[in-house]
């Protein structure tokens, strides 16, 4: 008798341990999503991976090369900019994001630290496309 309830009880465990194995994952936050693909994006530009910041902005078309050029001049204009204005970005902080799913859209909100240890608060317009959060 003694086996039967210790099967009985054994039984039980595997079950609920094997129900629980097989509940869906939580799905990720879109807020959270839409911070870090946009600091990710940011700390391309201060790795000075320009390309890669240049190829996080969403364009439904194909752009011209010349047109990708000029926008890569600008993302180093805008460094520039900051070299002499704050000697520099030293970091970036994801602060929240507002997103829209139904929309496609979001905002999300970053703290640019610069090296004079001065702060300034962003908001960067991101649109969903297939999945992935790109700049606006």
């Amino acid at each position: 008798m003694r086996h039967i309830i210790y099967i009985i009880y054994v039984g039980i465990a595997m079950m609920m341990l094997a129900v629980s194995s097989c509940s869906n994952a939580k799905p990720q936050d879109p807020n959270e999503l839409a911070v870090r693909a946009a600091k990710v994006y940011y700390d391309y530009l201060i790795a000075g991976n320009f390309e890669a910041y240049v190829d996080g902005f969403y364009r439904p078309d194909s752009i011209p090369g010349s047109y990708r050029e000029q926008l890569i001049v600008n993302a180093k204009q805008y460094i520039g900019q900051i070299k002499d204005d704050h000697s520099g970005l030293v970091a970036v902080q994801p602060v929240r994001a507002k997103t829209d799913t139904a929309h496609h859209v979001g905002r999300a909100f970053l703290m640019l630290c610069f090296a004079d240890s001065t702060k300034e608060e962003i908001v960067v317009p991101m649109v969903l496309h297939d999945g992935n959060w790109y700049l606006k």
